[in-house]
């Protein structure tokens, strides 16, 4: 397989997973990295033995193949437009933009120039969600009916030293974490035909705990904080989805889908692993654990590992399909769904009332097989 040689913008926490991870893929190769900051640039740069440059000069690189996006949410739209301008494939940290018309004009660039497009999340192609999705295409709960989502907890500033912007238009809980969750549900479940959903805040400030420069200062909300939403699939199904960040403690399971033969739990969609457990004919629930399984094996963080986190199995899926021909399965259009159902959500919230989702192509990912996981990481040929 030849490399797809990557260009890494935006050398914060995060790039650190995909930069250590790339060396699992041998379709890929780390061959430069460039960030606002030049010398955060310069610290990755060292630590990966790759050079180090300006965004601009990156971007219009003769050397690079595909600009790996992972600035910030408000930059994504910018740097990835900038990237398919210049020729380049591009793969971006979700959301794939901050509006469903900006991640519109990208899919559409990407297009018009015959160019790949790819976001996270890539979670969904992982071990837990590889079993889940073989269990659901083989019919193991039957026709899905309906389900759960529950993304619940008290936010950031109790760990965050500076989580103000969380709380403001363009992220809260369904823009930051909705992604992971609702693009395992299309992955499941097929696109989303409308929505309706109720929205509202706890508070009115909040109030920073976490050490840091901001620790005893409040702040204002300025996005829900709670939402509550209905999703109706087009295969029929109907999932409650709700995402908070005004809650102490709950017992609820990230993901459940209930059938006509049984009823499916999935582990959290923000890793790569967990249990996935299955309850046939009302049957007692029979777990089924990925830990040693490929993708779902806990790797993270590096010091002290206690998650399976394989960020950049999205890029070499993306690299092998240039290869074949094929379409990438963490695609710009699955992210450009999933930001129309979030921005939809929101709006259905504030204005109460329900959203037609449009769509046009298929949205629903081929599945990934265990063989072709493998291939990915170089431990089997491809088939």
């Amino acid at each position: 397989m030849k490399h797809l040689r990557i260009g890494v913008v935006g050398c914060g926490n995060i790039a650190m997973t995909y930069m250590r991870n790339a060396a699992l893929f041998p379709g890929v190769q780390l061959a430069a990295c460039a960030d606002i900051a030049p010398e955060q640039a310069a610290l990755r740069g060292r630590e990966y033995g790759i050079p180090a440059m300006s965004v601009d000069q990156l971007i219009g690189s003769g050397d690079i193949d595909l600009v790996l996006n992972l600035t910030i949410p408000a930059a994504h739209f910018d740097v990835s437009m900038a990237a398919l301008d210049a020729g380049k494939h591009v793969f971006t940290e979700k959301p794939l933009a901050v509006t469903a018309a900006e991640g519109r004009r990208l899919v559409e660039a990407a297009r018009a120039k015959d160019l790949a497009l790819g976001s996270a999340p890539d979670t969904f192609l992982g071990a837990a969600g590889r079993l889940a999705r073989r269990l659901m295409d083989e019919g193991a709960i039957g026709k899905p009916v309906a389900g759960t989502a529950f993304m619940m907890g008290r936010g950031m500033e109790h760990w965050h030293p500076n989580p103000q912007f969380y709380y403001q238009p363009g992220a809260g809980p369904v823009l930051d974490m909705g992604p992971y969750y609702i693009t395992m549900l299309v992955n499941l479940l097929g696109p989303v035909r409308r929505v309706r959903a109720v929205a509202t805040s706890g508070q009115a400030e909040r109030l920073i705990t976490a050490a840091g420069p901001f620790q005893g200062t409040s702040f204002p909300v300025g996005t829900p904080t709670t939402v509550m939403a209905l999703l109706e699939f087009e295969a029929g199904t109907v999932v409650t989805l709700v995402m908070s960040w005004d809650v102490f403690a709950h017992g609820n399971h990230p993901i459940e889908l209930h059938g006509t033969k049984g009823s499916l739990r999935l582990p959290d969609p923000d890793t790569f692993g967990g249990t996935v457990a299955i309850s046939e004919g009302g049957a007692p629930w029979q777990e089924h654990a990925t830990g040693e399984l490929l993708h779902g094996r806990i790797n993270w963080p590096f010091a002290a590992p206690d998650r399976a986190n394989y960020r950049m199995l999205g890029v070499a899926d993306l690299a092998a399909s240039l290869a074949s021909g094929r379409k990438p399965r963490a695609s710009g259009e699955l992210a450009l769904h999933v930001l129309d159902i979030m921005e939809s959500i929101l709006t259905a919230g504030l204005e109460d009332r329900t959203i037609e989702i449009a769509h046009a192509g298929d949205i629903r990912p081929a599945a990934l097989g265990e063989a072709e996981a493998a291939s990915l990481q170089g431990l089997l040929a491809p088939a």
